[in-house]
């Protein structure tokens, strides 16, 4: 059974930091590439970084680039992104994706809230 399970989302103040984790099992996760999505309230999901299934290739929306950062760790089946200078605009809930092919996994999300 595939499973996506996103944690480390939370509340925090603008300028602040959060990681994020995505543990995955029941696929081959090393094969995967890996993605992260967000949908704020009332907007459509949105991509924001993804990752190459070995690590050695990284892309990120406009809006996140120069402060979140995707990583991986094909040993832990764990995909990962660190959020720094967090904006209020960042608010959103953060999805886990795995996709190949005709596979399309998803997590159920974790909420990160920026505010004061």
């Amino acid at each position: 059974q595939v499973q996506l399970v996103e944690s480390g989302g939370g509340l925090v103040q603008p300028g602040g930091s959060l990681r994020l984790s995505c543990a995955a099992s029941g696929f081959t996760f090393s094969s995967y590439a890996m993605r992260w999505y967000r949908q704020a309230p009332g907007k459509e999901r949105v991509l924001v970084a993804v990752i190459t299934s070995a690590g050695g290739g990284t892309n990120y929306a406009e809006s996140v680039k120069g402060r979140f950062t995707i990583s991986r760790d094909n040993a832990k089946n764990t995909v990962y992104l660190q959020m720094n200078s967090l904006k209020s605009e960042d608010t959103a809930v953060y999805y886990c994706n795995a996709g190949r092919y005709r596979d399309d996994y998803w997590g159920q999300g974790t909420q990160v809230t920026v505010s004061s």
